[in-house]
């Protein structure tokens, strides 16, 4: 019985909510109200002062008229409800569909570069840990992973097992591959794990702090990546400047001092072929805000969020509550003013 008299606005939303901004009119005419009851002529005089005939009046008066003007600026305002018309939001939320995943690969580069420690505690690791908490924002979509250093490999195909996904990027260590920056092997591996039932929507995140020195021609692969409707977004991460990076001596790894060495002009090229965009990552927190960014573009194509049903206009409450204030307004002044028809 209660949902007949509910108007609690906050629990509403409106196909019209424009027309809201009627409740800013509410407020003039009750100015305009007052403005002309005390422009009034009366219909007696008195030659007392003013003093003495305020102590003719009732005070209570005053605050019953008050009341009856708040009644029917409510009365009005539930009206004006009606008209944007509203409909309850906490009966029927919104069920989310997620049929309409997407395949997405993430291509990341290990080269011992990624070891640079302009990223706390290195760029590798940042990567890793901004990478894990983009899989956990995925609902329906198949995400896999590819490594690539002087040469690529799967490290985990397109699934909807993120526990195991996280896993496989959790355990990404540079070394393990030849050494070097192949863009054109990463690139290609992550095509060929899109090339076979995939869904529609493919999508390729390339990461990686330097330029292509070995393996093939990363705008061959791009190339690739066009005719198979792979979109690429590619990002370079790097502090701009100088960055402490590790370099192998007789004595063993150290740290020295090396310019950010980032080959933008290719990964601008490889994201504009294919219709994807260049981002550059300079901290943890830009990293965040560049998968937050690749998220929102994708976004239409990730969710299909829809109404079973348009729900139903929930009119009923206010117009109830516009007549009970009405009424009661009305009422109060048949019974204590004794006004005329």
């Amino acid at each position: 019985m209660s949902r007949y008299f509910n108007i609690c606005f906050w629990e509403y939303d409106f196909y019209k909510p424009q027309m809201l901004w009627l409740l800013l009119v509410i407020p003039v005419l009750l100015f305009l109200w007052e403005y002309l009851q005390k422009s009034r002529s009366g219909q007696l005089k008195y030659a007392n002062s003013e003093q003495e005939q305020l102590s003719y009046s009732i005070g209570w008066v005053r605050y019953v008229r008050w009341g009856i003007n708040t009644f029917y600026v409510f009365s009005i305002a539930c009206l004006v409800l009606v008209l944007a018309e509203p409909y309850n939001t906490s009966v029927d939320p919104p069920k989310i569909d997620y049929k309409n995943g997407i395949d997405i690969i993430l291509a990341i580069d290990a080269s011992g570069s990624m070891l640079a420690q302009d990223f706390d505690p290195n760029r590798l690791e940042v990567a890793k840990r901004v990478a894990r908490k983009f899989v956990d924002s995925r609902k329906g979509d198949r995400v896999g992973l590819v490594v690539y250093e002087g040469e690529a490999y799967t490290a985990c195909p397109a699934t909807l097992d993120y526990k195991l996904l996280k896993q496989q990027i959790s355990e990404i260590e540079p070394g393990y591959l030849e050494p070097g920056t192949a863009i054109g092997s990463g690139l290609g591996v992550a095509v060929t794990r899109l090339r076979s039932d995939s869904l529609p929507s493919k999508v390729i995140i390339l990461l990686t702090d330097g330029s292509s020195n070995t393996g093939p021609d990363p705008m061959e692969a791009a190339s690739l990546a066009k005719a198979k409707k792979c979109k690429v977004y590619t990002i370079g991460v790097g502090a701009k400047g100088m960055a402490p990076v590790p370099v192998q001596t007789p004595f063993g790894v150290i740290y020295q001092n090396l310019p950010v060495e980032i080959d933008e002009a290719v990964l601008k090229n490889i994201s504009k072929l294919t219709g994807g965009k260049f981002f550059r990552a300079t901290d943890e927190k830009s990293l965040e805000k560049i998968y937050a960014e690749i998220d929102r573009l994708e976004k239409r194509k990730m969710e299909d969020q829809h109404l079973e049903a348009e729900p139903p206009l929930t009119l009923f409450p206010f117009f109830i509550w516009s007549m009970l204030f009405s009424l009661t307004a009305w009422s109060v002044q048949r019974w204590k003013f004794r006004l005329d028809d």
